[in-house]
Protein backbone atom coordinates (compact mmCIF):
# COMPACT_ATOMS: atom_id res chain seq x y z
CA UNK A 1 0.00 0.00 0.00
CA UNK A 2 1.57 3.51 -0.70
CA UNK A 3 1.30 6.27 1.58
CA UNK A 4 1.56 9.80 1.16
CA UNK A 5 1.93 12.99 4.82
CA UNK A 6 -0.51 14.76 5.98
CA UNK A 7 -0.63 17.47 8.62
CA UNK A 8 -3.97 17.50 9.95
CA UNK A 9 -6.05 19.32 13.16
CA UNK A 10 -7.88 16.59 14.77
CA UNK A 11 -10.45 19.02 16.49
CA UNK A 12 -10.71 22.85 16.77
CA UNK A 13 -7.83 24.87 17.46
CA UNK A 14 -5.62 21.54 18.25
CA UNK A 15 -2.10 21.52 16.87
CA UNK A 16 -1.27 19.81 13.94
CA UNK A 17 -0.30 16.26 13.58
CA UNK A 18 2.06 14.05 10.64
CA UNK A 19 -0.16 11.20 9.99
CA UNK A 20 0.26 8.65 7.00
CA UNK A 21 -2.91 7.93 4.53
CA UNK A 22 -3.43 5.71 1.48
CA UNK A 23 -2.47 7.60 -1.78
CA UNK A 24 -6.01 8.44 -3.20
CA UNK A 25 -7.01 8.15 -6.86
CA UNK A 26 -8.35 11.61 -8.80
CA UNK A 27 -12.09 10.96 -9.75
CA UNK A 28 -13.25 12.39 -12.69
CA UNK A 29 -12.56 16.31 -13.59
CA UNK A 30 -9.82 15.64 -11.10
CA UNK A 31 -6.11 15.48 -10.68
CA UNK A 32 -3.80 13.76 -7.98
CA UNK A 33 -0.72 16.61 -7.50
CA UNK A 34 2.52 16.19 -5.95
CA UNK A 35 2.76 18.93 -3.48
CA UNK A 36 6.25 21.10 -3.25
CA UNK A 37 5.13 23.45 -1.20
CA UNK A 38 2.63 25.41 0.33
CA UNK A 39 1.92 28.29 1.86
CA UNK A 40 0.80 29.35 4.90
CA UNK A 41 -1.84 31.82 5.28
CA UNK A 42 -3.69 33.83 7.95
CA UNK A 43 -6.71 32.42 6.54
CA UNK A 44 -5.61 28.94 7.50
CA UNK A 45 -6.51 29.93 10.99
CA UNK A 46 -10.22 30.32 10.37
CA UNK A 47 -10.08 26.73 9.44
CA UNK A 48 -8.42 25.45 12.50
CA UNK A 49 -10.21 27.26 14.90
CA UNK A 50 -13.99 26.02 13.13
CA UNK A 51 -13.96 29.54 12.68
CA UNK A 52 -15.92 29.16 9.23
CA UNK A 53 -19.03 27.43 8.90
CA UNK A 54 -18.68 23.81 7.19
CA UNK A 55 -14.87 22.42 8.03
CA UNK A 56 -15.17 19.36 9.29
CA UNK A 57 -12.07 17.94 11.26
CA UNK A 58 -9.79 15.89 10.72
CA UNK A 59 -8.72 19.09 8.72
CA UNK A 60 -5.61 19.83 6.87
CA UNK A 61 -5.71 23.22 5.70
CA UNK A 62 -3.45 24.86 3.13
CA UNK A 63 -4.55 26.73 0.09
CA UNK A 64 -1.55 27.76 -1.31
CA UNK A 65 -0.14 25.03 -3.19
CA UNK A 66 2.42 24.31 -6.02
CA UNK A 67 3.41 21.16 -7.30
CA UNK A 68 3.30 19.11 -10.31
CA UNK A 69 0.33 16.53 -11.47
CA UNK A 70 1.45 12.46 -10.62
CA UNK A 71 -2.13 11.28 -11.79
CA UNK A 72 -5.17 12.44 -14.06
CA UNK A 73 -8.70 11.68 -13.62
CA UNK A 74 -11.29 11.05 -16.42
CA UNK A 75 -11.64 13.36 -19.23
CA UNK A 76 -9.25 15.88 -17.58
CA UNK A 77 -6.48 15.26 -20.29
CA UNK A 78 -9.40 16.62 -22.73
CA UNK A 79 -8.88 19.79 -20.61
CA UNK A 80 -5.13 20.53 -22.13
CA UNK A 81 -3.44 18.92 -18.64
CA UNK A 82 -1.09 15.97 -18.93
CA UNK A 83 1.30 14.61 -16.11
CA UNK A 84 4.10 16.52 -14.71
CA UNK A 85 2.53 19.71 -15.65
CA UNK A 86 3.53 22.24 -12.97
CA UNK A 87 0.60 23.76 -11.22
CA UNK A 88 -0.66 25.68 -8.47
CA UNK A 89 -4.00 25.72 -7.27
CA UNK A 90 -5.05 29.07 -4.07
CA UNK A 91 -8.35 30.19 -2.91
CA UNK A 92 -10.28 29.11 -5.82
CA UNK A 93 -10.39 25.32 -5.07
CA UNK A 94 -13.04 24.96 -7.84
CA UNK A 95 -16.69 25.85 -8.81
CA UNK A 96 -20.17 24.56 -9.01
CA UNK A 97 -20.78 25.96 -12.82
CA UNK A 98 -24.08 26.03 -11.91
CA UNK A 99 -24.97 28.56 -9.51
CA UNK A 100 -26.30 32.15 -10.89
CA UNK A 101 -22.59 33.78 -10.35
CA UNK A 102 -20.87 30.38 -12.06
CA UNK A 103 -23.84 31.00 -15.20
CA UNK A 104 -23.03 34.54 -15.23
CA UNK A 105 -18.76 33.57 -15.34
CA UNK A 106 -17.78 35.35 -12.45
CA UNK A 107 -16.53 31.85 -10.46
CA UNK A 108 -14.66 33.44 -7.88
CA UNK A 109 -17.83 34.07 -6.05
CA UNK A 110 -19.41 31.13 -6.80
CA UNK A 111 -22.21 29.81 -3.99
CA UNK A 112 -21.07 26.80 -3.97
CA UNK A 113 -17.16 27.71 -3.82
CA UNK A 114 -14.63 24.60 -3.39
CA UNK A 115 -11.44 25.88 -0.78
CA UNK A 116 -8.99 23.82 -0.35
CA UNK A 117 -8.40 23.03 3.57
CA UNK A 118 -11.85 23.90 3.84
CA UNK A 119 -14.28 22.12 1.53
CA UNK A 120 -11.75 19.39 0.53
CA UNK A 121 -7.95 18.03 2.20
CA UNK A 122 -5.53 21.51 1.14
CA UNK A 123 -2.03 21.03 0.87
CA UNK A 124 -0.41 20.93 4.23
CA UNK A 125 0.33 17.62 2.72
CA UNK A 126 2.49 15.22 0.00
CA UNK A 127 -0.35 15.07 -2.08
CA UNK A 128 -3.73 17.06 -2.96
CA UNK A 129 -6.55 15.84 -5.22
CA UNK A 130 -8.00 18.77 -6.48
CA UNK A 131 -10.85 19.83 -9.86
CA UNK A 132 -9.35 20.36 -12.62
CA UNK A 133 -10.94 23.88 -13.12
CA UNK A 134 -8.74 25.52 -9.62
CA UNK A 135 -5.23 24.54 -11.68
CA UNK A 136 -3.27 27.33 -12.70
CA UNK A 137 -0.26 26.73 -14.85
CA UNK A 138 3.29 27.66 -13.27
CA UNK A 139 5.84 29.44 -15.78
CA UNK A 140 9.25 28.42 -15.84
CA UNK A 141 10.71 31.42 -14.24
CA UNK A 142 8.84 30.51 -11.20
CA UNK A 143 10.03 27.74 -8.28
CA UNK A 144 7.44 26.22 -6.35
CA UNK A 145 7.83 28.04 -3.29
CA UNK A 146 7.29 31.42 -5.27
CA UNK A 147 4.20 29.78 -6.75
CA UNK A 148 2.29 29.14 -4.19
CA UNK A 149 2.13 32.55 -2.42
CA UNK A 150 0.97 33.89 -5.65
CA UNK A 151 -2.27 31.77 -5.67
CA UNK A 152 -3.75 33.54 -3.07
CA UNK A 153 -1.35 36.56 -1.56
CA UNK A 154 -0.56 37.26 -5.00
CA UNK A 155 -3.40 36.91 -6.74
CA UNK A 156 -5.41 39.00 -4.49
CA UNK A 157 -3.23 42.05 -4.54
CA UNK A 158 -2.75 41.69 -8.15
CA UNK A 159 -6.49 41.92 -8.85
CA UNK A 160 -7.46 44.30 -6.43
CA UNK A 161 -5.21 46.76 -8.30
CA UNK A 162 -5.57 45.73 -11.80
CA UNK A 163 -9.81 45.89 -11.51
CA UNK A 164 -9.59 49.03 -9.44
CA UNK A 165 -10.74 52.48 -11.05
CA UNK A 166 -6.66 53.39 -11.09
CA UNK A 167 -4.73 54.27 -14.34
CA UNK A 168 -1.35 54.37 -15.01
CA UNK A 169 0.36 57.48 -13.42
CA UNK A 170 -2.59 57.73 -10.62
CA UNK A 171 -1.51 58.16 -7.06
CA UNK A 172 -2.18 54.51 -5.60
CA UNK A 173 -1.38 53.40 -1.67
CA UNK A 174 -0.96 50.24 -0.07
CA UNK A 175 -1.78 50.34 3.27
CA UNK A 176 0.46 47.84 4.90
CA UNK A 177 3.82 46.44 4.32
CA UNK A 178 3.22 42.53 5.49
CA UNK A 179 2.32 39.31 3.77
CA UNK A 180 -0.06 41.19 1.32
CA UNK A 181 1.47 44.69 1.31
CA UNK A 182 5.15 44.11 0.38
CA UNK A 183 3.36 42.61 -2.96
CA UNK A 184 0.79 45.17 -3.19
CA UNK A 185 3.84 47.95 -3.91
CA UNK A 186 6.03 45.86 -6.39
CA UNK A 187 2.43 45.30 -8.63
CA UNK A 188 1.77 49.28 -7.84
CA UNK A 189 4.93 50.31 -9.28
CA UNK A 190 4.84 47.71 -12.01
CA UNK A 191 1.29 48.96 -13.07
CA UNK A 192 2.89 52.31 -13.33
CA UNK A 193 1.14 53.63 -10.14
CA UNK A 194 2.91 56.64 -8.48
CA UNK A 195 3.14 54.36 -5.25
CA UNK A 196 2.69 55.21 -1.88
CA UNK A 197 3.42 52.55 1.26
CA UNK A 198 1.91 53.06 4.41
CA UNK A 199 2.97 51.20 7.23
CA UNK A 200 3.95 51.72 11.07
CA UNK A 201 7.59 53.30 12.31
CA UNK A 202 10.06 55.80 10.39
CA UNK A 203 12.34 52.14 9.94
CA UNK A 204 10.40 50.88 7.29
CA UNK A 205 10.63 54.00 4.74
CA UNK A 206 14.09 52.53 2.87
CA UNK A 207 12.81 49.13 2.63
CA UNK A 208 9.16 50.16 0.61
CA UNK A 209 11.74 52.20 -1.31
CA UNK A 210 13.25 49.24 -2.25
CA UNK A 211 9.92 47.73 -3.22
CA UNK A 212 9.34 50.25 -5.85
CA UNK A 213 6.98 53.00 -3.76
CA UNK A 214 7.76 56.42 -4.58
CA UNK A 215 6.25 57.95 -1.43
CA UNK A 216 6.36 56.47 2.34
CA UNK A 217 3.80 58.26 4.83
CA UNK A 218 4.68 56.63 8.50
CA UNK A 219 1.17 56.43 10.24
CA UNK A 220 3.03 57.00 13.47
CA UNK A 221 4.40 60.35 12.51
CA UNK A 222 1.36 62.17 14.08
CA UNK A 223 0.67 63.52 10.51
CA UNK A 224 -2.95 61.92 10.10
CA UNK A 225 -2.47 59.38 6.84
CA UNK A 226 -5.75 61.00 5.37
CA UNK A 227 -3.65 64.44 5.73
CA UNK A 228 -0.67 63.00 4.35
CA UNK A 229 -2.47 61.61 1.33
CA UNK A 230 -4.42 64.54 0.39
CA UNK A 231 -0.71 66.58 0.68
CA UNK A 232 0.12 64.44 -2.39
CA UNK A 233 -3.30 65.28 -4.70
CA UNK A 234 -5.12 62.49 -2.78
CA UNK A 235 -4.90 58.84 -3.65
CA UNK A 236 -7.25 57.14 -6.81
CA UNK A 237 -7.12 54.09 -5.10
CA UNK A 238 -5.95 52.99 -1.80
CA UNK A 239 -5.63 48.93 -1.45
CA UNK A 240 -5.98 48.39 2.37
CA UNK A 241 -3.99 45.22 2.92
CA UNK A 242 -3.17 45.58 7.05
CA UNK A 243 -5.85 43.50 8.65
CA UNK A 244 -6.58 46.56 10.85
CA UNK A 245 -10.01 48.25 10.80
CA UNK A 246 -8.61 51.46 12.29
CA UNK A 247 -5.92 52.05 10.23
CA UNK A 248 -8.01 51.61 6.88
CA UNK A 249 -10.22 54.23 8.19
CA UNK A 250 -8.06 56.36 8.84
CA UNK A 251 -7.47 56.67 5.33
CA UNK A 252 -10.52 57.25 3.83
CA UNK A 253 -10.38 61.09 3.63
CA UNK A 254 -7.31 60.49 1.69
CA UNK A 255 -9.41 59.53 -1.41
CA UNK A 256 -9.45 62.10 -4.31
CA UNK A 257 -12.53 62.59 -5.40
CA UNK A 258 -14.28 59.43 -6.58
CA UNK A 259 -11.24 57.71 -5.18
CA UNK A 260 -11.52 53.95 -4.56
CA UNK A 261 -10.99 52.16 -0.78
CA UNK A 262 -10.43 49.01 -1.93
CA UNK A 263 -10.11 46.08 1.06
CA UNK A 264 -8.58 42.53 1.14
CA UNK A 265 -7.20 43.02 4.71
CA UNK A 266 -9.45 40.72 7.23
CA UNK A 267 -10.77 42.12 10.32
CA UNK A 268 -14.35 41.52 12.62
CA UNK A 269 -13.97 44.77 13.74
CA UNK A 270 -16.69 47.37 11.81
CA UNK A 271 -15.09 50.03 9.75
CA UNK A 272 -15.91 53.71 11.24
CA UNK A 273 -17.14 55.31 8.15
CA UNK A 274 -20.17 57.43 7.80
CA UNK A 275 -22.65 58.22 4.71
CA UNK A 276 -21.07 61.84 4.32
CA UNK A 277 -17.78 60.99 3.34
CA UNK A 278 -18.63 58.53 0.98
CA UNK A 279 -21.39 61.11 -0.74
CA UNK A 280 -19.91 64.42 -0.82
CA UNK A 281 -16.25 63.46 -3.02
CA UNK A 282 -17.86 60.28 -4.94
CA UNK A 283 -16.13 57.72 -2.75
CA UNK A 284 -16.67 53.60 -3.23
CA UNK A 285 -15.47 51.42 -0.70
CA UNK A 286 -15.40 47.73 -1.75
CA UNK A 287 -14.26 44.46 -1.17
CA UNK A 288 -11.84 42.10 -3.28
CA UNK A 289 -11.72 38.18 -3.10
CA UNK A 290 -9.09 36.36 -4.22
CA UNK A 291 -9.12 35.14 -7.95
CA UNK A 292 -9.82 32.43 -10.10
CA UNK A 293 -7.14 30.10 -11.59
CA UNK A 294 -6.66 32.07 -14.74
CA UNK A 295 -6.26 35.32 -12.58
CA UNK A 296 -3.72 32.93 -10.54
CA UNK A 297 -2.12 32.26 -14.28
CA UNK A 298 -2.07 35.86 -15.27
CA UNK A 299 -0.55 36.95 -11.80
CA UNK A 300 2.19 34.57 -12.45
CA UNK A 301 3.00 35.67 -15.83
CA UNK A 302 3.06 39.49 -14.51
CA UNK A 303 5.67 38.51 -11.57
CA UNK A 304 7.52 36.46 -13.72
CA UNK A 305 7.69 39.42 -16.97
CA UNK A 306 8.57 41.83 -13.61
CA UNK A 307 10.91 39.98 -11.09
CA UNK A 308 8.15 40.20 -8.42
CA UNK A 309 8.95 37.59 -5.85
CA UNK A 310 6.94 37.18 -2.70
CA UNK A 311 9.40 37.05 0.58
CA UNK A 312 9.67 33.57 2.01
CA UNK A 313 10.74 31.66 4.87
CA UNK A 314 10.58 27.77 3.83
CA UNK A 315 10.05 25.05 6.42
CA UNK A 316 9.47 21.36 5.87
CA UNK A 317 6.03 20.03 6.64
CA UNK A 318 7.32 18.16 9.88
CA UNK A 319 8.21 22.00 11.13
CA UNK A 320 4.54 22.91 10.72
CA UNK A 321 3.59 23.69 13.91
CA UNK A 322 6.24 26.33 14.53
CA UNK A 323 5.51 27.91 10.80
CA UNK A 324 1.49 28.01 11.94
CA UNK A 325 2.72 29.99 15.01
CA UNK A 326 5.38 32.27 13.24
CA UNK A 327 2.27 33.06 11.27
CA UNK A 328 -0.03 33.95 13.91
CA UNK A 329 2.38 35.92 16.15
CA UNK A 330 3.14 37.80 12.90
CA UNK A 331 6.74 37.13 13.30
CA UNK A 332 7.09 35.25 9.90
CA UNK A 333 9.70 36.90 7.15
CA UNK A 334 6.30 37.85 5.23
CA UNK A 335 5.42 34.20 4.13
CA UNK A 336 5.96 31.15 5.51
CA UNK A 337 6.23 28.12 2.37
CA UNK A 338 5.87 25.03 3.92
CA UNK A 339 8.30 22.23 1.51
CA UNK A 340 7.71 18.33 1.07
CA UNK A 341 10.90 17.39 0.31
CA UNK A 342 12.34 14.64 1.93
Amino acid sequence: MSTYRVAQVDEPNGTFELTEREVPQPGSGQVRIAVEACGVCHSDAAFVSAGLPGVSFPDVPGHEIAGYIEELGEGVQDRGWQIGDRVAVGWFGGSCGHCRPCRQGDFIVCRNLKVPGWTYDGGFAEKVIAPADALARIPDALSAVDAGPMACAGVTVFNGLRRSSARPGDLVAVLGLGGLGHLGVQYAAAMGFETVAIARGPEKADFAKQLGAHHYIDSTSGTPVAEALQSLGGAKVVLATAGNSEAITATVDGLAPRGELVTIGVDSTALGINPTQLLVSGHVVRGHPAGTSQDVEDTMAFSALHNIRPMTETMPLDRVNEGFQKMLSGKARFRVVLTMGA
